[in-house]
Protein backbone atom coordinates (compact mmCIF):
# COMPACT_ATOMS: atom_id res chain seq x y z
CA UNK A 1 0.00 0.00 0.00
CA UNK A 2 1.00 3.52 -1.12
CA UNK A 3 0.82 6.62 1.31
CA UNK A 4 -2.32 7.92 -0.31
CA UNK A 5 -4.05 4.41 0.28
CA UNK A 6 -3.29 4.30 3.88
CA UNK A 7 -4.29 8.14 4.22
CA UNK A 8 -7.18 7.48 2.66
CA UNK A 9 -7.69 4.49 5.40
CA UNK A 10 -6.95 6.57 7.99
CA UNK A 11 -9.68 9.08 6.65
CA UNK A 12 -12.44 6.33 6.96
CA UNK A 13 -11.28 5.19 10.05
CA UNK A 14 -11.12 8.93 11.62
CA UNK A 15 -14.44 9.15 10.25
CA UNK A 16 -16.08 6.46 12.43
CA UNK A 17 -14.79 7.68 15.47
CA UNK A 18 -16.25 10.88 15.37
CA UNK A 19 -19.68 8.69 14.61
CA UNK A 20 -18.99 7.36 17.47
CA UNK A 21 -17.66 10.00 19.33
CA UNK A 22 -20.97 11.65 18.70
CA UNK A 23 -22.99 8.70 19.59
CA UNK A 24 -21.64 8.63 22.86
CA UNK A 25 -21.83 12.60 23.22
CA UNK A 26 -25.74 11.43 22.59
CA UNK A 27 -25.45 8.95 25.44
CA UNK A 28 -23.87 11.20 27.87
CA UNK A 29 -26.70 13.67 27.46
CA UNK A 30 -29.35 11.26 28.62
CA UNK A 31 -27.03 10.54 31.51
CA UNK A 32 -27.30 14.31 32.16
CA UNK A 33 -30.67 14.31 32.47
CA UNK A 34 -31.04 11.58 35.09
CA UNK A 35 -28.64 13.28 37.00
CA UNK A 36 -30.34 16.40 36.70
CA UNK A 37 -33.40 14.52 37.78
CA UNK A 38 -31.73 12.43 40.79
CA UNK A 39 -29.52 15.25 42.04
CA UNK A 40 -26.41 12.97 41.65
CA UNK A 41 -22.99 14.27 41.40
CA UNK A 42 -21.50 14.47 37.69
CA UNK A 43 -18.02 13.14 38.74
CA UNK A 44 -18.23 9.83 39.65
CA UNK A 45 -14.15 8.92 40.22
CA UNK A 46 -14.35 5.37 41.11
CA UNK A 47 -16.21 4.37 38.20
CA UNK A 48 -14.07 6.45 35.92
CA UNK A 49 -11.08 4.49 37.41
CA UNK A 50 -12.64 1.44 36.96
CA UNK A 51 -13.61 2.23 32.85
CA UNK A 52 -10.06 2.93 32.20
CA UNK A 53 -9.05 0.12 33.46
CA UNK A 54 -11.42 -1.79 31.56
CA UNK A 55 -10.77 -0.35 28.11
CA UNK A 56 -6.98 -0.49 28.86
CA UNK A 57 -7.16 -4.33 29.14
CA UNK A 58 -8.75 -4.42 25.79
CA UNK A 59 -5.70 -3.55 23.81
CA UNK A 60 -2.79 -5.91 22.73
CA UNK A 61 0.13 -4.17 23.82
CA UNK A 62 1.57 -1.65 26.58
CA UNK A 63 2.02 1.20 24.09
CA UNK A 64 -2.07 0.90 23.19
CA UNK A 65 -2.91 0.10 26.89
CA UNK A 66 -0.94 4.14 28.05
CA UNK A 67 -2.75 5.84 24.50
CA UNK A 68 -6.08 4.31 25.21
CA UNK A 69 -6.13 5.25 28.62
CA UNK A 70 -5.19 9.05 27.73
CA UNK A 71 -8.00 8.66 24.73
CA UNK A 72 -10.61 8.18 28.00
CA UNK A 73 -9.60 10.64 30.27
CA UNK A 74 -10.16 12.62 27.31
CA UNK A 75 -13.08 11.81 26.46
CA UNK A 76 -14.69 11.03 30.00
CA UNK A 77 -13.33 14.88 30.95
CA UNK A 78 -15.35 16.07 27.70
CA UNK A 79 -18.80 13.89 28.53
CA UNK A 80 -17.96 15.85 32.13
CA UNK A 81 -18.11 19.25 30.95
CA UNK A 82 -21.26 19.08 28.70
CA UNK A 83 -22.95 17.47 31.67
CA UNK A 84 -21.67 20.36 33.88
CA UNK A 85 -23.09 22.89 30.84
CA UNK A 86 -26.34 21.06 30.85
CA UNK A 87 -26.96 21.64 34.41
CA UNK A 88 -26.19 25.08 34.18
CA UNK A 89 -29.00 25.00 31.57
CA UNK A 90 -31.40 23.59 34.00
CA UNK A 91 -29.94 26.05 36.54
CA UNK A 92 -28.28 23.05 38.59
CA UNK A 93 -24.87 24.72 38.54
CA UNK A 94 -25.56 25.35 42.17
CA UNK A 95 -25.57 29.09 43.76
CA UNK A 96 -22.43 31.21 44.46
CA UNK A 97 -22.23 32.54 47.78
CA UNK A 98 -20.67 36.01 46.75
CA UNK A 99 -22.88 39.35 46.16
CA UNK A 100 -22.70 41.75 43.36
CA UNK A 101 -22.36 45.29 43.94
CA UNK A 102 -22.70 48.61 42.03
CA UNK A 103 -19.55 50.08 43.76
CA UNK A 104 -17.88 50.09 47.16
CA UNK A 105 -19.03 52.32 49.58
CA UNK A 106 -15.59 54.32 49.94
CA UNK A 107 -17.17 57.21 51.87
CA UNK A 108 -17.54 56.11 55.49
CA UNK A 109 -15.12 52.83 55.26
CA UNK A 110 -11.70 52.62 57.20
CA UNK A 111 -9.02 51.07 55.25
CA UNK A 112 -5.60 49.44 57.13
CA UNK A 113 -2.38 49.44 55.49
CA UNK A 114 0.62 47.61 56.42
CA UNK A 115 3.94 49.75 57.20
CA UNK A 116 4.09 53.30 58.06
CA UNK A 117 3.33 56.55 56.86
CA UNK A 118 4.48 57.25 53.49
CA UNK A 119 4.73 53.31 52.22
CA UNK A 120 4.16 52.65 48.82
CA UNK A 121 1.22 50.81 50.14
CA UNK A 122 -0.44 53.88 51.77
CA UNK A 123 0.43 55.78 48.61
CA UNK A 124 -1.96 52.55 46.48
CA UNK A 125 -4.28 53.14 49.43
CA UNK A 126 -4.61 56.83 48.51
CA UNK A 127 -4.62 56.09 44.84
CA UNK A 128 -8.07 53.39 45.39
CA UNK A 129 -9.56 55.21 48.06
CA UNK A 130 -8.83 58.82 47.74
CA UNK A 131 -6.91 61.13 49.81
CA UNK A 132 -9.89 61.92 52.05
CA UNK A 133 -9.92 58.43 53.23
CA UNK A 134 -9.82 57.54 56.90
CA UNK A 135 -7.06 54.78 57.53
CA UNK A 136 -4.42 53.46 60.02
CA UNK A 137 -1.46 51.24 59.50
CA UNK A 138 -0.34 47.83 61.17
CA UNK A 139 3.39 46.41 61.58
CA UNK A 140 2.74 43.10 59.31
CA UNK A 141 0.76 41.67 56.62
CA UNK A 142 -0.92 39.00 59.11
CA UNK A 143 -2.12 42.64 61.52
CA UNK A 144 -3.67 43.52 58.28
CA UNK A 145 -5.64 40.59 57.87
CA UNK A 146 -6.65 40.11 61.21
CA UNK A 147 -8.02 43.89 61.53
CA UNK A 148 -10.89 43.40 58.48
CA UNK A 149 -11.12 39.76 60.01
CA UNK A 150 -12.08 41.01 63.15
CA UNK A 151 -13.83 44.21 62.08
CA UNK A 152 -11.50 47.08 63.31
CA UNK A 153 -11.12 47.55 59.11
CA UNK A 154 -13.53 47.47 56.26
CA UNK A 155 -10.45 46.86 53.53
CA UNK A 156 -7.09 45.76 53.41
CA UNK A 157 -4.50 47.43 51.16
CA UNK A 158 -1.59 44.66 50.25
CA UNK A 159 1.28 44.11 47.96
CA UNK A 160 1.23 41.17 46.37
CA UNK A 161 3.34 41.11 43.24
CA UNK A 162 6.57 42.97 41.52
CA UNK A 163 7.10 43.25 38.35
CA UNK A 164 10.82 42.14 38.67
CA UNK A 165 10.86 40.64 42.09
CA UNK A 166 7.48 38.85 41.61
CA UNK A 167 5.12 37.83 44.20
CA UNK A 168 4.64 38.25 47.85
CA UNK A 169 4.34 34.47 49.32
CA UNK A 170 3.12 35.32 52.66
CA UNK A 171 0.12 37.36 50.86
CA UNK A 172 -0.75 34.08 49.25
CA UNK A 173 -1.10 32.07 52.17
CA UNK A 174 -2.68 34.30 54.30
CA UNK A 175 -5.38 34.01 51.45
CA UNK A 176 -6.07 30.94 52.12
CA UNK A 177 -5.77 30.61 55.99
CA UNK A 178 -8.07 34.04 56.22
CA UNK A 179 -11.91 34.38 54.86
CA UNK A 180 -11.32 37.77 53.41
CA UNK A 181 -11.53 38.33 49.51
CA UNK A 182 -10.16 40.46 47.38
CA UNK A 183 -12.47 42.90 45.64
CA UNK A 184 -9.99 45.36 43.57
CA UNK A 185 -6.36 45.87 42.88
CA UNK A 186 -3.96 49.19 42.25
CA UNK A 187 -0.83 48.84 40.12
CA UNK A 188 1.44 51.80 41.12
CA UNK A 189 4.60 52.27 39.06
CA UNK A 190 7.87 51.99 41.60
CA UNK A 191 10.51 54.65 41.17
CA UNK A 192 12.66 55.11 44.21
CA UNK A 193 14.43 58.29 45.05
CA UNK A 194 17.77 59.49 47.16
CA UNK A 195 15.78 61.48 50.21
CA UNK A 196 17.88 63.50 52.93
CA UNK A 197 16.63 66.67 55.04
CA UNK A 198 16.81 70.27 54.17
CA UNK A 199 19.56 71.82 53.34
CA UNK A 200 21.48 68.69 52.61
CA UNK A 201 23.28 68.05 49.57
CA UNK A 202 24.37 64.30 47.57
CA UNK A 203 28.06 65.90 48.61
CA UNK A 204 27.56 65.82 51.81
CA UNK A 205 25.97 62.19 52.37
CA UNK A 206 28.15 59.08 53.90
CA UNK A 207 25.17 57.25 55.08
CA UNK A 208 21.92 55.48 52.81
CA UNK A 209 18.96 53.40 54.49
CA UNK A 210 16.32 51.49 53.23
CA UNK A 211 14.61 48.03 52.86
CA UNK A 212 17.04 45.17 51.61
CA UNK A 213 15.35 44.97 48.69
CA UNK A 214 15.21 48.27 47.70
CA UNK A 215 19.67 49.50 48.25
CA UNK A 216 19.52 45.96 45.91
CA UNK A 217 17.20 47.04 43.69
CA UNK A 218 19.54 50.57 44.19
CA UNK A 219 22.81 48.98 43.41
CA UNK A 220 23.88 49.99 40.49
CA UNK A 221 23.62 53.36 41.84
CA UNK A 222 25.09 52.90 45.08
CA UNK A 223 27.94 51.08 44.00
CA UNK A 224 29.48 54.48 42.64
CA UNK A 225 28.72 56.29 45.66
CA UNK A 226 30.61 53.95 48.13
CA UNK A 227 28.03 54.69 51.06
CA UNK A 228 27.43 52.71 54.09
CA UNK A 229 24.00 51.06 53.76
CA UNK A 230 21.72 50.21 56.69
CA UNK A 231 19.04 48.09 55.87
CA UNK A 232 15.99 49.14 57.67
CA UNK A 233 12.00 47.54 58.02
CA UNK A 234 10.65 49.42 54.96
CA UNK A 235 11.28 52.51 53.23
CA UNK A 236 8.83 54.73 55.11
CA UNK A 237 11.01 53.76 58.90
CA UNK A 238 13.68 54.89 56.41
CA UNK A 239 12.41 58.00 55.35
CA UNK A 240 11.07 59.11 59.02
CA UNK A 241 14.77 58.47 60.25
CA UNK A 242 15.98 60.98 57.90
CA UNK A 243 13.44 63.26 58.97
CA UNK A 244 13.96 62.37 63.06
CA UNK A 245 17.64 62.75 62.97
CA UNK A 246 18.24 65.99 60.27
CA UNK A 247 21.65 64.82 59.75
CA UNK A 248 22.55 66.08 56.41
CA UNK A 249 25.45 62.99 55.93
CA UNK A 250 22.22 60.47 56.28
CA UNK A 251 19.65 59.76 52.73
CA UNK A 252 16.82 57.69 52.54
CA UNK A 253 15.71 55.48 49.49
CA UNK A 254 12.49 55.79 49.45
CA UNK A 255 9.00 56.94 47.27
CA UNK A 256 8.44 60.67 46.26
CA UNK A 257 5.19 60.04 48.54
CA UNK A 258 7.49 58.63 51.44
CA UNK A 259 9.24 62.63 50.77
CA UNK A 260 5.85 64.46 50.68
CA UNK A 261 4.87 63.06 54.30
CA UNK A 262 7.84 63.45 55.75
CA UNK A 263 8.86 66.89 54.24
CA UNK A 264 12.38 65.87 53.18
CA UNK A 265 13.87 66.99 50.04
CA UNK A 266 14.25 64.74 47.13
CA UNK A 267 18.44 65.02 46.00
CA UNK A 268 17.80 62.39 43.13
CA UNK A 269 14.79 60.55 41.38
CA UNK A 270 14.74 57.11 39.68
CA UNK A 271 17.57 55.79 41.38
CA UNK A 272 16.52 51.97 40.96
CA UNK A 273 18.25 50.06 38.41
CA UNK A 274 15.05 48.97 36.56
CA UNK A 275 12.90 51.87 35.43
CA UNK A 276 9.68 49.65 34.65
CA UNK A 277 9.12 48.41 37.50
CA UNK A 278 5.40 48.62 39.35
CA UNK A 279 3.67 47.00 42.12
CA UNK A 280 0.39 45.16 42.48
CA UNK A 281 -1.79 46.03 45.41
CA UNK A 282 -5.07 44.33 46.29
CA UNK A 283 -8.02 45.38 47.86
CA UNK A 284 -9.47 43.05 50.29
CA UNK A 285 -12.55 43.00 52.51
CA UNK A 286 -14.34 40.20 55.00
CA UNK A 287 -17.22 39.64 52.77
CA UNK A 288 -17.69 37.60 49.86
CA UNK A 289 -18.63 40.73 47.24
CA UNK A 290 -17.71 41.79 43.52
CA UNK A 291 -18.50 44.50 41.83
CA UNK A 292 -20.62 44.43 38.85
CA UNK A 293 -18.23 44.77 35.49
CA UNK A 294 -15.45 42.97 37.60
CA UNK A 295 -13.33 41.31 34.78
CA UNK A 296 -10.79 39.31 36.85
CA UNK A 297 -11.36 35.83 39.15
CA UNK A 298 -8.72 34.97 41.28
CA UNK A 299 -8.98 30.98 42.82
CA UNK A 300 -6.72 28.72 44.56
CA UNK A 301 -6.98 24.71 44.80
CA UNK A 302 -5.47 21.48 45.18
CA UNK A 303 -5.39 18.32 43.36
CA UNK A 304 -4.38 15.11 43.33
CA UNK A 305 -0.47 14.04 43.39
CA UNK A 306 -0.72 12.40 40.32
CA UNK A 307 -0.16 12.58 36.45
CA UNK A 308 -2.54 14.71 34.77
CA UNK A 309 -4.29 16.32 37.30
CA UNK A 310 -3.03 19.99 37.00
CA UNK A 311 -3.95 19.68 33.12
CA UNK A 312 -7.74 18.26 33.57
CA UNK A 313 -8.22 20.69 36.15
CA UNK A 314 -6.80 23.65 34.07
CA UNK A 315 -9.30 22.01 31.08
CA UNK A 316 -12.21 23.74 32.49
CA UNK A 317 -10.81 27.44 31.69
CA UNK A 318 -9.75 25.78 28.06
CA UNK A 319 -13.43 24.22 27.71
CA UNK A 320 -15.19 27.50 28.48
CA UNK A 321 -12.56 29.43 26.43
CA UNK A 322 -11.49 31.87 29.12
CA UNK A 323 -8.19 33.07 29.37
CA UNK A 324 -6.36 32.09 32.21
CA UNK A 325 -3.62 35.37 33.05
CA UNK A 326 -1.44 33.78 36.00
CA UNK A 327 -0.67 30.59 37.64
CA UNK A 328 1.42 30.03 40.94
CA UNK A 329 1.75 27.31 43.47
CA UNK A 330 2.71 27.27 46.86
CA UNK A 331 4.05 24.64 48.95
CA UNK A 332 1.65 22.61 51.25
CA UNK A 333 2.45 22.69 54.79
CA UNK A 334 3.40 18.82 56.25
CA UNK A 335 2.90 17.35 52.76
CA UNK A 336 6.02 17.19 51.13
CA UNK A 337 6.33 18.28 47.50
CA UNK A 338 2.90 18.70 47.16
CA UNK A 339 1.63 22.06 46.09
CA UNK A 340 -1.70 24.85 46.04
CA UNK A 341 -2.23 26.42 42.85
CA UNK A 342 -3.35 29.94 42.46
CA UNK A 343 -4.76 31.17 39.03
CA UNK A 344 -6.11 34.11 37.86
CA UNK A 345 -8.41 33.78 34.79
CA UNK A 346 -10.33 36.38 33.06
CA UNK A 347 -14.23 36.65 33.96
CA UNK A 348 -17.37 37.09 35.56
CA UNK A 349 -18.81 35.22 38.55
CA UNK A 350 -22.54 36.36 36.47
CA UNK A 351 -21.06 34.88 33.43
CA UNK A 352 -22.47 31.41 32.14
CA UNK A 353 -18.71 30.40 31.26
CA UNK A 354 -17.31 30.96 34.48
CA UNK A 355 -20.20 29.26 36.21
CA UNK A 356 -19.27 26.36 34.16
CA UNK A 357 -15.82 25.76 34.74
CA UNK A 358 -16.28 27.04 38.36
CA UNK A 359 -18.51 24.02 38.91
CA UNK A 360 -16.14 21.57 37.05
CA UNK A 361 -13.21 22.64 38.86
CA UNK A 362 -15.51 22.55 42.64
CA UNK A 363 -16.53 18.75 42.05
CA UNK A 364 -12.81 17.80 40.47
CA UNK A 365 -10.49 19.43 42.59
CA UNK A 366 -9.40 19.70 46.69
CA UNK A 367 -10.14 22.67 48.65
CA UNK A 368 -11.12 24.71 45.86
CA UNK A 369 -11.49 28.73 46.75
CA UNK A 370 -12.36 31.81 45.05
CA UNK A 371 -10.21 34.66 46.46
CA UNK A 372 -12.08 37.19 44.96
CA UNK A 373 -13.66 38.62 41.21
CA UNK A 374 -12.31 42.25 40.52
Amino acid sequence: MDLLELRNELDGIDKQIVELYEKRMAVCEEVAAYKIETGKRVFDREREQQKLKAVSALTHNEFNSYGVTELFEQIMSMSRKLQYRLLAEHDRSGKLSFVELQELDKSKCRVVFQGAEGAYSQAAMVQYFGDEVNSFHVDTFRDAMLAIDEGSADFAVLPIENSSAGIVSEIYDLLVEFENYIVGEQIIPIEHCLLACEGAKIADIKKVCSHPQSLMQSSNFLQETGWQQYSMKNNAFAAKKVADEKDVTLAAIASEYAAKVYGLQILKKGVNDLKENSTRFIIVTNQKVFLKGAKKISLCFEVKHESGALYHALSHLIYNGLNMTKIESRPLTGRNWEYRFFVDFEGNMQDSAVKNALRGLREETRNMKILGNY
